[in-house]
């Protein structure tokens, strides 16, 4: 009932219903990168500007007006480089949503259970699980962020050669999740403390139920709301924490697509070729926005006192 119900009031949030759609069509572009810049018939890596006479000045800024926009590249092409936009803007969407999704996942899995064990057990793990808490919200994990990319370089990659993607990607999905997951165990923790005393488990613990079955079946169904909630409203933060570094030169490197990485890029040529930096701002724009929208209406959706 509860399911049919949160179905019904979000599907009465036009808001949410057109967040949505947003998301999923970003989702599809990103799923179906390759196929689509197959058909277009470009790639994200290709250098078009220098090896085709006529698309760059010798400043290296885009011949035709509005960024190079043409028929052969739809959305320009990138200053210096001359690499194709739309190719580069849809590859990008793959790079920011693999790595949010991946760490949401993450961050959910140890969210829950962290905070429900803390929760359900008490004691002592509660008071260690605030300890450990209470150092991991002090630490500044941007500077963290700011510093790792460096490390690893140094460390695990020879001087001659390139971070290999995997190990980029790695590196920032551990490191939000390592710092992600603490408000959600928090949340949950009260939750659970709250749960632990209704009526319903109290009924299980008379009736013999073991600790598994009360988390499992008792416990942990009543906790996928606050989960939800924070994963809609985790991915669209990842995104933009994702883009920062980049756009500071820590996050993801070249030649792997990236919005931070093209936003940073287009704030060099801005003066000289604006259109650039514009759709990777809009991009990455729209996209936060709807998702924040989004976890804003499924909030709404599974809290029945909440009125718009």
């Amino acid at each position: 009932m509860a399911a049919v119900s949160m179905t019904h009031v979000f599907r009465r949030d036009r808001v949410g219903i057109v967040s949505l759609a947003v998301v999923g069509f970003f989702v599809l572009l990103a799923v179906t990168a390759p196929l689509i810049t197959a058909l277009y018939g470009k790639n994200p890596t290709e250098h078009y500007g220098q090896n085709e006479t006529g698309l760059l000045s010798p400043e290296g800024l885009p011949v035709l007006p509005n960024g190079g926009i043409s028929a052969e590249h739809w959305f320009g092409i990138e200053p210096g480089l001359g690499r194709d936009v739309l190719a580069q803007l849809l590859h990008g969407i793959r790079t920011s949503l693999l790595i949010a999704f991946a760490s949401a996942a993450v961050v959910a899995v140890i969210g829950v259970v962290v905070g429900v064990t803390a929760g359900y057990l008490s004691g002592l793990v509660d008071r260690a699980f605030t300890f450990v808490c209470n150092v991991l919200l002090a630490f500044p994990a941007l500077l963290f962020l700011l510093t790792l990319g460096p490390v690893v370089q140094t460390r695990f990659v020879g001087h001659d050669e390139s971070e290999p993607a995997w190990m980029q990607f790695t590196v920032l999905i551990l490191v939000f999740s390592a710092f992600g997951w603490v408000p959600l165990a928090m949340v949950l923790r009260t939750v659970v403390r709250s749960l632990r005393e209704r009526e319903f488990v109290e009924a299980a613990r008379a009736l013999g139920a073991s600790r598994r079955h009360i988390v499992f079946r008792e416990l942990l169904p009543n906790v996928w709301a606050p989960v939800l909630v924070h994963i809609t409203l985790a991915v669209p933060a990842i995104v933009t924490t994702e883009a920062a570094l980049s756009f500071l030169g820590v996050g993801i490197n070249e030649p792997i697509p990236d919005w931070g990485r093209m936003i940073s890029r287009g704030s060099e040529v801005f003066y000289d070729d604006p259109t650039y930096m514009v759709f990777p701002g809009v991009s990455l724009l729209v996209f936060v926005l709807a998702f924040n929208l989004l976890g804003d209406a499924v909030r709404d959706a599974l809290d029945p006192h909440t009125v718009r």
